[in-house]
């Protein structure tokens, strides 16, 4: 099984066991969250239709909390003496991909 997921204002492609970093959820260490789908397939590589992301479901762990590496904003203007620094660390939260059911079909790979 694949899907497509949407979380955070980005887009995942994501398969039963895998570990993602997504936008920080307002979840706790260990609770399951599901996840919105757009698009599902079977293991056999054929998509599923449009309204199969309806009824399809990604369920995922949250495996931890945490922070992305520090990013640096720096503007400058020449010749007028402007200089502005600025760090941002993005808060993250990782997640296992434990389960993706569409319809009837269900694989389940949390090992």
């Amino acid at each position: 099984m694949y899907a497509i997921i949407e979380t955070g204002g980005k887009q995942y492609w994501v398969k039963p066991g895998q570990d993602l970093q997504v936008e920080k959820l307002e979840a706790k260490v260990g609770d399951s969250v599901e996840l919105k789908v757009l698009w599902a397939a079977n293991e056999e590589g054929t998509s599923a239709d449009t309204k199969a992301a309806n009824t399809a479901k990604v369920t995922a762990q949250v495996v931890k909390h945490l922070r992305g590496q520090k990013v640096i904003v720096y503007k400058r203007r020449p010749k007028k003496g402007y200089e502005r620094t600025q760090g941002h660390r993005q808060y993250l939260t990782q997640i296992k991909i434990t389960d993706i059911q569409l319809r009837a079909q269900t694989i389940l790979n949390a090992n």
